[in-house]
């Protein structure tokens, strides 16, 4: 960042409190921007050169501050300096020495230079503001304008939940190795925007991707003094701009290439070039998105933006001593969501990202903060969520929770969230990998989990879509490394491997790590599909890690978030082709199948629809759905009996199908129970023991005889229904 040069101060002419933000007229920009504290705020406007011209924005109305500034474009750069007090214990921090962000930019350019210059507060004694000026070591926010992009006719997807297969990505780490993205474009935007990446999506059979955060973020200081950085993104500090070094447009503007002089502010367009080209290919985007929190940290932490415009508006701040901050994140604060002018932020960035940007959801991180208000309590019916379900725009999207947060008694709030929103199931997380390792849970919780979770939203008249199924994500092992490793190696961040859980409920099959042991390989690749065709077959919304199906591996790194290397970037040239066309068969199994993707709970073991049967080819009684030592059971599904409906109202009639569970380290013999009236014939449609297993006619099955499953492994087996 160039050092600050003289300053003029000018007055702005009078503006528009209603859209905050920088909003471009006709001939010049109106600014506005909330604080509730301020004595006046500056609008500052940068040249290329960093020389700085302050506006002062005189008009205030309901806590807005705002200001038209004749003759600025789209491109130019700019900030806000605030004047008012600074008495941390009552939780105010104005200074006018910190340069801060546009909580409303749409764009940002320019990174974060670590100095003490970045403390609103004097080093020494933090009761007194610091006086050096930010503004040298400072990003800056830019002026867009949207009015002139064609969108071409594209529009938000609105699939049906119940179709939804997620696909977890980092745009940068997914395409970053990709032999068939041209060298530019790769690790940004228009890489995954590319068609080798939509076409590969689109033939996996994956429905949505679940980007990892993509606004604006800065890294913390530590990782940067350890030549690291902030890789997955939760530390944002820009809730409307896509981050800049995910761009190839942006990316040109900073090394100044030759003609890309309008490449200023160009991740705008590319962001929506991308979701353009992923609508195209029939898949929807979904943001994860962190309002729980911001990258400007605790008390000791740099005043960047919300902390300098109004720290009290924006964070919530400890009863009897507001200098400190409330933590329910880990991360030294928790944003405010109950104060009106916040939430007003995250409604307008929400909206934003739906109306402007096309995205088609959001999942938030952390999602529990969000439903913490004045008493510090978990509540569904907090401003946040109520504001969500009466927003006509926002209501429509698709909405996931991350249903927890930390250090509160209840933290853990799984299945408590509103009727609209989706979850991502941590107890299907937990059964399914300790079942397939052969922990003695039984099959009752595993029936559970497989049937959609009723225990947790049939209740809440919730459907089985509330439940995002998954059995690994970004934070934690790959599911080759859940197989490949008892124990977490994060030497590579560190932290003498402290960082990370060590409850990973893995197995290594044997081996830690790497191996050239053909029988414990053959193992790992067993128990990955074992586990893959589980979550893919199960009632729910399944959520695929990317590069899972590829075998991809962080080398037994489960918390690789400040790894933007190799350790995190999927590894094209070493894909694993055999498990990659395993998965793209259960995904075309599932979509042609709606018996898989019922929207409704199904009545349980005694219902003709779901049929829970013991190895011997009979109902499981009650004695053995209680036996923890039980590792095997057989699926009915009945695809004739009380169906869903098509949109048309057209009964989505289907096959029947048998699914032979074995966790066991041995060979089970499962007798085909009489599950209808008449004899029926089934044929092996796969089997997760042997990946090579394919649909034929030539050995059928018939009721009374005996399936041999072989040890630790899911087989499925079909029934065509009569024409």
């Amino acid at each position: 960042m160039n050092e600050a040069g003289p300053s003029l101060t000018l007055k702005a002419l009078p503006g528009n409190r209603t859209f905050l933000g920088a909003t471009v007229g006709d001939d010049g920009v109106n600014f506005a921007v909330a604080s509730t504290v301020a004595e006046s705020v500056a609008v500052c406007l940068f040249d290329v050169d960093g020389t700085e011209t302050r506006y002062d924005l005189d008009d205030y109305d309901a806590g807005t501050w705002h200001g038209f500034v004749p003759g600025i474009k789209p491109g130019q750069a700019y900030g806000y300096r605030v004047t008012g007090p600074f008495e941390p214990k009552r939780g105010l921090r104005c200074n006018p020495n910190k340069l801060l962000l546009d909580p409303y930019a749409r764009a940002v350019t320019g990174g974060v230079r670590y100095d003490q210059a970045l403390l609103g507060h004097d080093a020494d004694d933090p009761a007194k503001p610091g006086q050096a000026d930010s503004a040298p070591f400072v990003p800056r926010s830019l002026v867009i304008d949207h009015a002139n992009y064609d969108w071409e006719g594209d529009f938000q997807l609105h699939r049906r939940s119940v179709d939804s297969v997620i696909y977890e990505v980092h745009v940068k780490g997914f395409t970053a190795r990709h032999p068939d993205i041209p060298p530019e474009l790769r690790g940004t935007y228009a890489g995954l925007g590319h068609q080798a990446v939509t076409s590969y999506l689109r033939d996996l059979g994956v429905t949505a991707v679940e980007l990892l955060p993509v606004h604006e973020y800065v890294p913390e200081g530590f990782l940067l003094d350890k030549g690291l950085t902030n890789y997955w993104g939760y530390n944002t500090i820009g809730f409307f701009a896509p981050h800049q070094h995910y761009s190839a447009a942006a990316r040109a503007a900073l090394e100044n290439r030759a003609g890309q002089a309008n490449c200023v502010g160009g991740q705008v367009n590319e962001f929506k070039d991308m979701v353009k080209s992923l609508h195209r290919a029939g898949i929807e985007v979904i943001l994860d998105v962190v309002y729980n929190h911001t990258a400007e940290g605790n008390q000791n932490g740099p005043t960047l933006s919300f902390r300098g415009l109004d720290n009290g508006m924006y964070y919530r701040l400890v009863s009897g001593d507001a200098s400190q901050y409330y933590d329910t994140t880990g991360t030294g604060n928790s944003v405010n969501a109950g104060n009106p002018y916040t939430l007003r932020l995250i409604m307008d960035s929400l909206r934003y990202w739906m109306s402007e940007m096309h995205v088609d959801g959001f999942r938030f991180d952390l999602a529990a903060t969000l439903g913490r208000e004045g008493d510090n309590k978990f509540d569904q019916l907090s401003s946040f969520f109520e504001m969500v379900a009466q927003d006509p725009v926002i209501s429509q999207a698709k909405l996931i929770a991350e249903p927890w947060d930390v250090g509160q008694a209840d933290s853990y709030d799984l299945g408590q969230f509103p009727a609209e929103w989706r979850e991502w199931n941590g107890r299907y997380r937990d059964t399914m990998r300790d079942f397939w390792r052969s922990k003695d849970v039984g099959v009752a919780d595993f029936a559970t989990r497989f049937g959609g979770s009723s225990d947790l939203y049939g209740l809440a008249r919730r459907r089985p879509t509330a439940s995002v199924n998954l059995i690994t994500v970004h934070d934690g092992f790959t599911l080759r490394d859940l197989v490949s490793y008892d124990d977490k190696h994060n030497e590579a961040n560190g932290e003498e491997n402290r960082d990370g859980t060590s409850d990973n409920r893995s197995w290594n099959c044997g081996a830690e790590g790497l191996t050239d042991d053909a029988e414990i390989n053959a193992l790992r690749g067993r128990q990955v599909r074992a586990m893959l065709s589980t979550l893919l077959l199960s009632l729910g919304l399944p959520l695929l890690l990317g590069g899972d199906e590829l075998g991809r591996t962080q080398d037994g790194n489960n918390n690789a978030y400040c790894q933007d290397n190799d350790i995190s970037w999927v590894d094209w040239e070493h894909a694993d082709g055999e498990l990659h066309g395993y998965v793209k068969r259960l995904l075309a199994l599932r979509a042609a199948h709606p018996v898989f993707r019922r929207k409704r709970f199904l009545a349980g073991p005694d219902a003709a629809e779901l049929g829970w049967y013991s190895c011997a080819g009979t109902a499981m009684t009650d004695e053995q759905w209680a036996d923890p030592t039980m590792h095997a059971v057989a699926v009915y599904l009945d695809g004739a009996d009380a169906p869903d409906d098509a949109d048309d109202g057209t009964p989505l009639l289907d096959d029947d199908f048998l699914i032979f569970v074995n966790a066991y380290w041995e060979p089970v013999t499962f007798t085909i129970p009489p599950v209808r009236s008449s004899p029926q014939t089934w044929f092996v449609e796969l089997d997760s023991y042997d990946a090579s297993v394919s649909p034929a006619r030539e050995f059928p099955r018939h009721t009374g005889d005996t399936v041999v499953a072989r040890p630790r492994s899911l087989q499925v087996l079909r029934a065509p229904r009569p024409e």
